[in-house]
């Protein structure tokens, strides 16, 4: 008897050397697909969320008490391929000569030292992270005293789009396989035994959040109000502007009244106008999250160890970079998406300050600027002028997108951008040193040109 696409794939996972949790998290997902399970949530299944507390209105008595029990959790899967660079993005430099992971690190022993609690800090890395991470780890005091620095998550085949078997490529089998996406999470921390670890040493919540946000530090009242409430799980969100229309927003189904997150791979197409009326769904997941770690446990033991998250069908080719290549489907999770697994889910309003991530360059010249600032206890905070009005960076992407021009483009650091309001960049500009940005700026050249030194640049006509 010929073996099945799911056969043939679990076989392939064992042969890797996966966990067998993991392969049952591939099997309960791809038996949702080849059964048809609806991976779109229609805007007529939805209503928008109203009535949502903000951080601003929550109070605190002990920070040491609040977050005693608490674990962080970083997700640093990532390298910063849209960046150019084929190494973790934790180790690309934040600001002030410091890569991601130092600020990260930096934040979680202040509060360590400052609190006096443990406070642990585990970062979940991929197989293209882990090494690199753990070498530059090792350059510094141990991230952690009784556990280890970072855990694993899975890799899953790459599905032939036709025949639902795993894809072969023998140019470069590394292409075959796939991340699960970040709702891997859950069930990884289980797989290696941290989440018991973490249980036994007396942690009772954890927060999750991107490597590259540097705002997604511990608050103290955050943790108060998930123990006070006794919420299994909180989302942090924050208001939509223009900007977030291609996010994942927060709704309630009209089914159950369940809160649930929609991302732009689980929209229909006739639904995509409404997707993107960012008025309409007003709360966006900024991948901050609060979850119960003992409720966690309960919906695994309840599970068989499986935690089954909404399926995201993503559509690729085996090759990224070869659009000729074989179709694919990819299936993955959001972590955000554990939302719908507790029925006392919660969301919290938090400032844009909290929600800071570094996708492109236009963002990390933001951020290395004089708009931020890092504090003693390494928190990455702008200037009190403009914590409610950042400026908006647009570079080209002929000439920015990749790291290494970037960085030859403002070889004495970036220009003070604390007066603008916008700095659009067409063409190919290098800027000297001590240039200054005031109001709204647009820079459009046809040939290099060069920004002198202590140039201030204005709105045309002003």
């Amino acid at each position: 008897m010929q073996a099945t696409g799911l056969e043939l794939a679990e076989q392939r996972m064992r042969e890797r050397g996966e966990p067998e949790g993991a392969i049952k998290g591939f099997a309960s997902a791809y038996r949702r697909l080849a059964a048809g399970a609806q991976a779109f949530i229609a805007s007529s299944e939805l209503e928008p969320v109203s009535d949502v507390p903000g951080l601003e209105e929550l109070s605190l008595e002990d920070e040491a008490r609040a977050l005693g029990p608490v674990a962080v959790i970083k997700l640093n899967g990532g390298l910063a391929t849209t960046m150019g660079l084929r190494h973790p993005k934790s180790l690309v430099e934040a600001r002030d000569g410091r890569s991601f992971l130092e600020i990260i690190s930096g934040q979680t022993r202040a509060l360590r030292s400052r609190l006096r609690i443990a406070l642990p800090l585990l970062l979940m890395d991929s197989e293209a992270t882990q090494q690199d991470t753990l070498a530059a780890l090792a350059a510094g005091e141990p991230l952690n005293a009784d556990l280890p620095a970072d855990f694993l998550q899975s890799m899953i085949p790459k599905l032939d789009a036709d025949s639902l078997a795993p894809v072969s490529w023998p140019k470069e089998p590394a292409l075959e396989w796939c991340p699960p996406g970040h709702g891997d999470v859950y069930g990884a921390l289980a797989r290696t035994g941290l989440l018991e670890r973490l249980l036994e040493g007396g942690m009772r919540y954890a927060m999750i959040s991107n490597v590259d946000n540097l705002g997604a530090t511990p608050d103290p009242r955050i943790a108060a109000h998930v123990a006070a409430t006794g919420a299994p799980f909180l989302m942090e969100v924050v208001e939509g502007t223009a900007a977030d229309r291609k996010g994942g927003h927060i709704a309630r189904r009209r089914a159950d009244g369940m809160l649930v997150l929609r991302e732009t791979a689980q929209t229909p197409p006739d639904d995509e106008d409404s997707f993107r009326d960012y008025k309409r769904w007003r709360y966006y997941n900024t991948n901050n999250l609060w979850i119960n770690l003992e409720a966690l446990a309960d919906a695994l033991e309840r599970n068989a160890g499986v935690f089954e998250l909404p399926l995201i069908v993503n559509h690729k080719t085996v090759d990224p970079r070869d659009s000729s290549s074989t179709e694919v489907l990819q299936l993955e999770s959001a972590m955000g998406a554990a939302i719908s697994s507790f029925a006392d889910a919660q969301i919290l309003r938090v400032p844009r300050t909290r929600f800071a991530p570094v996708k492109t360059t236009d963002d990390l010249l933001l951020l290395r600027s004089d708009v931020y600032s890092l504090t003693k206890d390494m928190h990455v905070e702008p200037v009190p002028e403009r914590a409610d009005d950042l400026p908006l960076v647009e570079l080209d992407p002929a000439h920015y997108k990749l790291l290494d021009a970037f960085d030859a483009r403002f070889p004495a650091g970036p220009p003070s951008l604390r007066e603008a309001q916008r700095l659009s960049v067409r063409g190919d500009v290098t800027f000297g040193s001590g240039v200054i940005v005031r109001g709204d700026v647009e820079i459009a050249v046809s040939e290099p040109v060069k920004i002198a030194d202590g140039t201030v640049l204005r709105p045309t006509g002003a």
